[in-house]
């Protein structure tokens, strides 16, 4: 009988039950006794020299305690935030890398950079004075766009950075994609831009810092996706604490989607302060203190070229993109747009050669990151716009045309010209599946009828692949990467039976407590609620990397498995022991322990009792105990894959588009919680969703000021703007690398869904010749579009 909580079960989340009564632990509900209250003066110019700053008012205002500067931490010898990836130009030159001060010292960046701290007795008494904080600017010259920021003669965002570029890299065979094209039939070409965003977590960024006068020990309580990194970059780089006196707690975090992965400077100055002031000093970001320093997404400018033979079969790509940088490199910044962009844009394709530039670029804008799917929606969305302008330009079916270039399963695994190497995946089987959910063969009628009541309908399709589980560390590091990529666990038996998991993870509202527990139940029988998962926390939990890019199960759920698996054989030495038999002769059998051949058995309950009360125990040959850890480094990326596709109407008197279907169909590999998996495609659907028809992060060009800096601004999309999702997956093509056979599901729908909704957008509106539309496809762009290719006499 299948275990009713252990792998494949749809378990409801444990860890439900306290955020949604209002009991969980965030790091704004932590107070600690004689509490300070951390608030940012930050510039209101995108770009400006700072020629003095006299804190004397703010000093004499009710509570404040101290006003600290960027000379303060100089003073201090507070280095700047390091860079996690280094990235090397066509030339072999290393990039650009200019500091990146917590609080600036002499010139402000952009709008919101951080000038000084004021700390108070009171959060509203420190807002208070922050106002009274005179900073004297010298207004400068803003480089807001990256293309402006490329031209001669634009404001340098760094005096010693020429041109503002970061660095010019590239990547795959340009000699031959150059001879493919010469050759082809066809060429479809597409200029695209995939706009900034401005992640929204439920939970601000908070920090709290303390120090511990008698031990000499720091503590960070903060909103992070990976603590030991923090702990690693903020000690060793930042404000030189060793690391066994610098503590990192990550604890309950309201979702993080990328923008808590990287060492942010409100983190370093909290820690510095609370030593400098003697008390615990607290940050909380407000909402619009989250629009302008918190790392944003995407935002490239691309041209893409498709060369094909006169049957459709894609012969070459060739792209180049110009990505922004932001003001100051993030901790993974240079990655995103190369190794995790440029190496998918195989896409699922057999492509035989690919050529990818990337000019990386300084501008007087907020610092970009990873968002959800770092790099990976942004080359989908790049490669399935193209491949549908191709389709529309041969006339040759979308879902044909795709089909005709798919990787087959039969070619697994399939080593693309720009470095991945997929281990297993049959995409025209996520086609197959796809068809008939959202009734493509019926289309045509559909059309007709939204026709019939003045609307426009549109269908787009979207088949992705991701490269998850970012690894193993020795390929990350010869590609730039300044960190390990492992992951780590130790699993823990209580003399009771009961088992505690410490896992290098870190769950930001993915559901880990509920989905690794299911490890352990399934394994040993052990029932799910005598499981515990602790994460979060450096000083409980071994270094561990945390999460992001769908590696959580992947990396982190392969270390618990590795540490279960060391459990067992020691587990297996006991029981041989305890029942008189041969080692070799104990099998697991429905979480018990069984000799072979007969009915005796004993529970890992039994078990672990005589592990930590080892009266009959042969002490020379077995240590007491049931404790194991382990660290495990993949040998691969996994590689998600599927098949998106998305139905639209738009009323083309007011340019609303309403999605009325949509189905996704994915290849996650095994899937341990089914709830959970949907609940996670369901998410990314609407960020994905999201990015195609309402967000876009906007800077005014000149000023760089931030225009969309809430909510009145920047549109979110709400519950009524998405349908009800069709949603399958399939398990036959488990990952072939990790021992649980899993590939991620956490991006997938982000990926898959922008450029699903932009296919269909494009393709309701190509009745009026629109080739072409950029994100988001709000009504009065649609609009727009519609009224630039209306004949003017049909127009009135």
């Amino acid at each position: 009988m299948a275990n009713p909580t252990g792998i494949g079960a749809s378990v409801r989340r444990r860890e439900d039950a306290r955020f949604l009564t209002g009991r969980g632990t965030y790091t704004d509900d932590i107070n600690r006794p004689g509490q300070t209250h951390a608030v940012f003066v930050r510039s209101p110019y995108a770009h400006a020299r700072i020629t003095g700053i006299d804190a004397a008012e703010a000093m004499q205002a009710p509570g404040v305690i101290a006003v600290l500067t960027g000379a303060d931490m100089e003073a201090d010898k507070v280095g700047s935030l390091p860079c996690g990836w280094q990235i090397h130009s066509k030339d072999g030159s290393p990039m650009k890398e200019p500091p990146h001060f917590p609080i600036a010292r002499d010139r402000a960046r952009y709008v919101g950079d951080a000038v000084a701290v004021v700390i108070a007795e009171t959060r509203e008494q420190a807002k208070d004075a922050a106002e009274l904080v005179m900073v004297d600017y010298e207004e400068l010259p803003a480089a807001v766009t990256s293309l402006k920021a490329l031209e001669g003669g634009a404001p340098l965002v760094h005096d010693d950075v020429g041109g503002n570029l970061c660095f010019d890299w590239h990547l795959g065979d340009a000699a031959a994609v150059d001879a493919a094209f010469a050759q082809a039939a066809h060429v479809a070409k597409l200029d695209l831009v995939n706009q900034r965003l401005v992640p929204n977590a439920m939970e601000p960024r908070a920090a709290l810092g303390e120090y511990d006068r008698a031990t000499g020990e720091h503590t960070l309580t903060t909103t992070s996706q990976n603590p030991h990194v923090i702990r690693l970059l903020m000690g060793a780089f930042v404000l030189g604490i060793p690391e066994h006196k610098l503590r990192v707690v990550a604890p309950d975090v309201g979702g993080g989607f990328g923008s808590k992965i990287f060492h942010y400077g409100e983190e370093a100055v909290v820690t510095w302060a609370a030593k400098k002031v003697g008390r615990p000093v607290k940050w909380t970001a407000e909402r619009s203190e989250s629009f302008l320093t918190d790392a944003h997404g995407r935002d490239h400018v691309s041209h893409a070229e498709l060369a094909m033979d006169r049957d459709g079969n894609f012969l070459a790509l060739r792209v180049a993109t110009i990505a922004n940088m932001g003001a100051y490199l993030s901790t993974f910044a240079p990655s995103i747009p190369t190794y995790l962009y440029a190496t998918l844009l195989a896409g699922q394709y057999k492509t035989p050669a690919i050529y990818a530039e990337v000019k990386a670029v300084f501008t007087n804008t907020v610092p970009v990151d990873a968002y959800r799917g770092a790099g990976r929606p942004e080359a989908c969305y790049l490669i399935e716009r193209l491949v549908e302008v191709a389709a529309a330009e041969t006339g040759i079916d979308k879902a044909e045309l795709r089909r005709r270039n798919f990787v087959p399963a039969s070619a697994m695994p399939y080593q693309t010209p720009v470095a991945l190497q997929y281990d297993t995946g049959d995409f025209a089987k996520n086609l197959d599946i796809a068809l008939p959910l959202v009734d493509y063969d019926g289309f045509a009628a559909r059309k007709a009828e939204s026709a019939r009541r003045g609307k426009l309908r549109g269908i787009g399709f979207a088949t992705y692949i991701e490269a998850c589980g970012i690894a193993p560390s020795n390929v990350a590091g010869a590609l730039g990467a300044r960190a390990g990529l492992y992951e780590s666990a130790e699993v823990r038996f209580h003399p009771t039976g009961s088992v505690t998991v410490f896992t290098g993870s870190h769950s930001h509202g993915q559901g880990h407590e509920t989905t690794f527990a299911q490890l352990v139940s399934e394994r040993f029988g052990v029932p799910i609620e005598n499981v515990e998962i602790v994460h979060g926390d450096t000083s409980k939990i071994p270094f561990g990397m945390g999460t992001y890019g769908s590696r959580s199960l992947a990396v982190g759920g392969s270390a618990i498995v590795k540490a279960m698996d060391k459990v067992e054989r020691k587990a297996k030495k006991i029981a041989a022991h305890m029942l008189e038999a041969a080692e070799a002769d104990i099998e697991v059998k429905d979480g018990r322990f069984v000799v072979a051949g007969t009915d005796k058995a004993l529970t890992i309950g039994d078990i672990a009792l005589q592990a930590y009360v080892p009266h009959n125990f042969p002490l020379d040959e077995l240590e007491p105990g049931l404790d194991e850890q382990a660290f495990y480094d993949p040998k691969n990326f996994t590689y998600p894959n599927g098949c998106h596709v998305c139905e639209v109407e738009i009323d083309p008197d007011t340019g609303v588009v309403q999605v009325v279907n949509f189905a996704a169909v994915d290849d996650f590999g095994r899937v341990i919680n089914p709830l959970i998996v949907e609940g996670q495609v369901h998410g990314g659907l609407v960020q994905g969703i999201g990015q195609a028809l309402y967000e876009n992060c906007v800077y005014d060009e000149d000023s760089g000021q931030l225009i969309t800096g809430s909510y009145m601004d920047y549109c979110m999309p709400r519950a009524d703007d998405v349908p009800s999702f069709t949603v399958r997956y399939h398990e036959d093509q488990p990952c072939t690398h990790n021992p649980l056979g899993v590939k991620g599901c956490g991006e997938a729908g982000t990926i898959g869904a922008s450029a699903a909704v932009m296919n269909a957008v494009v393709h309701a509106l190509s009745e009026y010749g629109v080739t072409h539309l950029d994100m988001p496809a709000t009504p009065e762009r649609v609009w727009q579009a519609i009224r630039r290719h209306t004949p003017a006499q049909a127009a009135e």
